[in-house]
């Protein structure tokens, strides 16, 4: 992926639009504002495919500024966290492969509307960005209700459950949308996710390995009484004894240490 990225932007990487995140996140605060003057303005902006078929080809874009929340405050909240994330993957990135990855999270949400028949949000592309920002920085800190830091690879691990309910448990038209609605981060870390996976298993079998080929600990050695034969191991209580009479150090059971 990342060699033909390379090529499509020495062709393509001057039509880049820079800043994308910018751009989308004030045309949700757009959307919003107007949404409040005109309560049906919200309605038009969606992907509707049968609209479209009657000549609103607008919605094929315009679904990207739907807010992500009503409330003014969890908006102002959801704009940040955009913004943070399409910003910081963009940076990382370079605008073309992230111009590339939102495209693609586009094409995906048509085809998830064209599989279900329903009309689609933004909600799949920003799930997609928010597991990309999951991954490349697994270890950034967000504060849950301004007060808890939280990393947010478990974020990113909480909401992929959700995503795995929601596939193993709808049909089989729910499980095709959100395949394509999640081609992008597929395409951009299948290689990654599949290398993590092959790495757990090597490391499981290796340390199976060095378990197997572990020298077993050798045996306690049994005390034995040197003047009856009494064993530790059968239950005599062995002591190690020495006096003026016997010289060094002898092993003993408890009667004949006491009676030698």
């Amino acid at each position: 992926m990342e060699k033909l990225l390379s090529r499509l932007e020495l062709r393509l990487g001057r039509f880049a639009i820079q800043r994308l995140t910018t751009f989308i996140v004030g045309g949700m605060a757009l959307a919003f504002v107007l949404s409040q003057v005109r309560e049906e303005f919200l309605a038009l902006l969606v992907l509707d495919l049968r609209q479209v078929a009657e000549g609103q080809v607008w919605r094929l874009v315009t679904y990207l500024f739907v807010p992500p929340a009503q409330s003014p405050i969890w908006l102002l909240f959801a704009l940040y966290m955009t913004w943070l994330i399409g910003s910081n993957l963009e940076n990382e990135w370079g605008a073309f492969k992230f111009n590339v990855f939102y495209l693609l999270g586009m094409l995906g949400t048509t085809a998830a509307a064209l599989i279900t028949g329903h009309a689609q949000g933004n909600t799949w592309i920003n799930a997609s960005l928010f597991f990309a920002f999951a991954t490349v920085f697994p270890d950034f800190q967000i504060l849950i209700f301004f007060v808890l830091p939280v990393r947010v690879k478990w974020l990113g691990m909480l909401a992929a459950a959700g995503i795995v309910y929601q596939f193993a448990m709808g049909d089989l038209s729910t499980r095709a949308a959100i395949g394509a609605a999640m081609i992008n981060y597929l395409l951009f870390f299948g290689g990654h996710l599949a290398a993590l996976v092959r790495g757990r298993r090597l490391s499981v079998r290796q340390a199976a390995r060095r378990t197997s080929m572990r020298p077993a600990a050798p045996a306690a050695e049994s005390k034995v009484c040197a003047m009856c034969g009494a064993r530790q191991s059968d239950g005599a209580d062995i002591r190690v004894c020495s006096c003026e009479k016997c010289g060094g150090p002898r092993q003993l059971c408890l009667e004949h240490a006491r009676n030698h």
